[in-house]
């Protein structure tokens, strides 16, 4: 008898692409893999920068349509691209794929994260399997889903999606409330509302929606579906070798954090994607400055803040500001006090199962439900808050939560039982164990 054969295929942004190799290390440990990326992506990535050699896994790639100067931060543009040139590509790729293995262990199931749609619906032609990796919560996930709900409930406009007034809102009697101002489609333009709505109907072609939480974090959000899976943590503490990086790590800061005082360092980093502006880095900057605590500070290649000077007045002697990290060493290293994050998904749940409390700076998208959590369910975190008048979030301001953060034993405990909770899933015999063993039979 053949073992399934897994064809993964991530939007090539990295918060896709990490969540997604994490999983195949998973899968590989059952079945082959075939992992396809971007020729963009594949130049940028090595296989040993994307999870190391594993026998199991093969990485193959097709074009974007784009030019290698084109911007890819450009969503649109790299959506429409890619949906114009890699579907007409793909069939062929499967049947050279095919053609490497006997036919018990040809491509059985075709899994993709959020926009990659169109290749569920190429493979349900083909005979395929398909599955769908949604990258962010659960919760951001069953709002998605009850879009229809929400527009028959009068709750959102039908045009653009915002909320017809601020309201709290409660998506399924399971779930708790959240404020109407939260919800992930808001910050990211009418555009996009358009293309989730297509995406959501796409996404009805996986068998099954498979979710990097524990069902421990968001039990109530798996009522929505019965296709709702819940699979993580899908990353190993201390363990950032089975994760893709377009960057490389700085991992100096590992032995900087070495000679630091336990839980003495605040680590702040906003992910791949969030740009700081030049006047809200100078407070985040000044704001360091009077914490006056030994800091960890992240600040990726490419960003605005690399080609933006420091504030004159910012002297940094306390910390260490590197281009890039491995992010899980870091948050379960003993120095690390508290994470001041833009909360995405994937870095919620690295600080989660590195039982660090939240300092929570929301950028756009399911951050802000994220935030909600962080504070309002889970209680693990604080939110900092813009100044009304200058649309900034002060260096006051900063140093106040921080402190309050720092002094707050209960919030310190609720995180560490948060991620013991939460690693329990991944154990023999855990949930998300068994739902991953569950997936794999379904998949042969």
């Amino acid at each position: 008898m053949g073992v399934p054969h897994f064809l993964a295929i991530p939007y090539p942004v990295q918060g896709h692409i990490n969540p997604l190799i994490q999983l195949c290390h998973v899968l590989a440990k059952y079945g082959k893999v075939t992992f396809l990326n971007t020729h963009f992506n594949h130049k940028r990535t090595t296989t040993s920068s994307c999870g190391g050699g594993n026998p199991n896994i093969k990485y193959v790639s097709l074009p974007d349509g784009l030019e290698a100067e084109d911007d890819r931060s450009d969503w649109e543009k790299q959506l429409l691209s890619i949906k114009r040139t890699m579907p007409p590509l793909l069939p062929k790729l499967i049947e050279d794929v095919n053609a490497l293995h006997d036919v018990e262990n040809k491509i059985s199931c075709i899994i993709v994260t959020g926009n990659m749609g169109w290749a569920l619906e190429l493979g349900y032609k083909l005979g395929i399997k398909g599955a769908y990796l949604w990258t962010a919560s659960a919760t951001s996930l069953a709002c998605c889903s009850s879009i229809p709900n929400l527009l028959l409930r009068g709750i959102i406009h039908s045009s653009d999606g915002q909320p017809t007034k601020k309201q709290e809102i409660q998506i399924l009697p399971t779930m708790p409330t959240i404020n109407s101002s939260d919800l992930p489609w808001l910050s990211i333009g009418t555009t996009f509302f358009t293309h989730l709505l297509k995406s959501i109907e796409t996404m009805k072609l996986g068998e099954w929606w498979l979710c990097n939480t524990a069902y421990d974090l968001e039990p109530g959000s798996f009522s929505m579906s019965q296709k709702f899976l819940p699979i993580g943590p899908l990353m190993e503490i201390n363990n950032d070798t089975n994760k893709c990086s377009f960057w490389q790590e700085d991992t100096t800061c590992l032995e900087w954090l070495d000679q630091q005082q336990p839980q003495s360092v605040i680590y702040v980093a906003f992910g791949s994607m969030a740009v700081v502006e030049p006047n809200q880095l100078k407070e985040l900057g000044l704001a360091l400055d009077l914490i006056n605590k030994p800091f960890l500070w992240v600040v990726r290649p490419c960003s605005n803040l690399e080609n933006t000077l420091f504030p004159i007045e910012f002297q940094g002697h306390k910390g260490k500001i590197v281009s890039w990290s491995p992010q899980n060493k870091v948050l379960n290293h003993p120095a690390i006090s508290c994470f001041i994050s833009h909360c995405g998904w994937n870095s919620t749940m690295e600080g989660i199962c590195g039982g660090v409390p939240f300092l929570c700076w929301p950028f756009f998208a399911d951050q802000f439900v994220n935030k909600a959590y962080i504070c309002g369910v889970w209680k693990i975190g604080i939110e900092l808050e813009k100044d009304d008048e200058s649309g900034l979030i002060l260096r006051e301001e900063i140093k106040k939560k921080v402190e309050q953060l720092l002094g707050n034993e209960g919030i310190r405990a609720r995180s560490l039982k948060l991620k013991e909770v939460t690693m329990n899933n991944i154990v023999p015999g855990g949930q998300s164990s068994k739902n991953i063993q569950k997936f794999i039979n379904w998949a042969k």
